[in-house]
């Protein structure tokens, strides 16, 4: 009986969480547009979908992504070895951006318009390249992002500026890089902080700095996000300047 009581008052927190984006279509489709709703029914149901989609994705968050996160990053602080934490930090940053579903479908459609521009052959295997090329990249970035975040957390490095010299190089290289690969590089960096990447990476950040002395899981815990998105961009505009 108490877990139907916690999985209603969950869902009723994702209804609550998702009423500001319902009365915003609301709004500008019947004050604005002045045009029903079309197809209410599916509407509806499909809402339903997200809600309870919703609800479900922040229990398996708390049940198993975080604990697990955590769990491990406290034993590879007891164990000592940093080479095995950081390759951990490399393969957890690798796998799950090269299982972002918004990766995918952003390298799927960067392909598509880079063929029909007439920068890569338009057929189906150069778009498969091409986006297989750019997926790799953006993950193979995220990894060494993790790794360069946990190194962070283990010297005490000041992440402000580690993060404001990353910006000046994502500037600089905006004007050398393609101007056609400038915006993918940009919206690289945002859809690798994403459903399946920040619930680990954030719980890898707060488990090793609650496990290692001196340490504050709320200054030293969190920044690894940072990185994630920040390298993309670096790594994606450099892609661009081999490919194009």
């Amino acid at each position: 009986m108490s877990f139907v009581l916690v999985l209603l008052k969950a869902l009723l927190s994702s209804l609550r969480d998702l009423l500001p984006i319902i009365l915003v279509i609301g709004f500008f489709q019947m004050v604005v547009l002045q045009q029903p709703l079309p197809q209410l029914g599916p509407i509806l149901v499909g809402l339903a979908f997200v809600v309870v989609g919703l609800t479900l994705f922040v229990f398996g968050l708390e049940m198993g992504l975080f604990p697990i996160g955590e769990s491990m990053a406290h034993s590879f602080a007891s164990k000592g070895s940093v080479w095995w934490l950081l390759l951990f930090a490399f393969c957890l940053g690798f796998g799950t951006t090269i299982a972002e579903p918004a990766l995918t479908a952003v390298a799927a459609e960067a392909a598509k318009v880079a063929a029909e521009g007439g920068l890569i052959v338009a057929d189906a295997e150069s778009q498969l390249s091409y986006a297989t090329g750019l997926r790799l990249t953006v993950a193979l970035s995220v990894g060494i992002a993790i790794m360069l975040g946990v190194t962070r957390i283990l010297k005490g490095w000041p992440i402000h500026r580690m993060i404001i010299g990353g910006y000046l190089m994502v500037m600089v290289m905006t004007w050398f890089a393609p101007p056609a690969i400038v915006g993918i590089a940009y919206d690289s960096g945002g859809v690798t902080t994403s459903t399946i990447t920040v619930p680990l990476v954030a719980a890898l950040g707060v488990g090793l700095a609650s496990s290692i002395k001196g340490r504050n899981p709320i200054v030293d815990g969190f920044g690894l996000i940072a990185f994630a998105s920040l390298t993309p961009m670096i790594f994606v505009m450099a892609y661009g300047m081999l490919v194009h």
